[in-house]
């Protein structure tokens, strides 16, 4: 009628309920560090790909070697900006950038042609460029920290020629969000000069 549990079985009892719930903790902790392993991957991963974008966005932008104005009586009609990569940029692709022209005449937003200065016609909206040294035939990408472009705006198309006196500031932004911002003026006198270093 009676059973009677012995101190054994009851051990035995307590035994087997410690060891279920020391499984089901090992498991618990295990499902944890799996989900912290993988959240720490896609931060360690998003994190890396923020630190280079903000890298290129600082350094992946043009440098200005020279200024020539082209003096057409006396107003300058086409601007030729001659530039390099800066220290440290990647691989620039100039028909990926955009320029904003802000003159004496208004602000404007320009985009590259598609082709070299000397084969195309610009639109209102367009400025161009002429490879100056090119060591691998990139043409329109400077990869070279040797390689020098000239980007060409012939100001007639877009806006009135500048005249002496007149301040331009010409920002580039590449594909990157590099910009580099380039000001001149105008010398106060253009007669009898055919170019002139803005």
């Amino acid at each position: 009628m009676f059973e009677f549990i012995t101190d054994e079985e009851e051990r035995g009892q307590v035994g087997i309920g410690t060891l279920i719930v020391f499984i089901a903790m090992v498991l618990v902790a295990a499902i944890a560090a799996g989900v912290l392993i993988n959240t720490a991957g896609f931060l360690q991963s998003k994190s890396q790909e923020t630190g280079q974008q903000s890298s290129k966005q600082v350094s992946d932008r043009v440098q200005e070697v020279a200024t020539v104005g082209n003096v057409n009586g006396n107003q300058i009609d086409i601007v030729n900006v001659t530039v390099t990569q800066a220290p440290g940029a990647g691989e620039i692709d100039i028909q990926n950038a955009t320029v904003t022209w802000i003159g004496p005449s208004g602000t404007y937003q320009l985009t590259s042609t598609t082709q070299n200065y000397s084969q195309t016609t610009l639109s209102g909206d367009q400025f161009s460029y002429i490879s100056v040294k090119d060591s691998d035939g990139s043409d329109n990408v400077l990869n070279d920290a040797d390689d020098r472009l000239n980007l060409v705006f012939d100001v007639s198309t877009f806006a009135s020629d500048l005249n002496e006196g007149d301040e331009v500031t010409i920002k580039i932004n590449t594909m990157a969000g590099a910009t580099t911002s380039i000001r001149f003026t105008v010398p106060e006198s253009l007669s009898n000069k055919q170019a002139v270093e803005l």
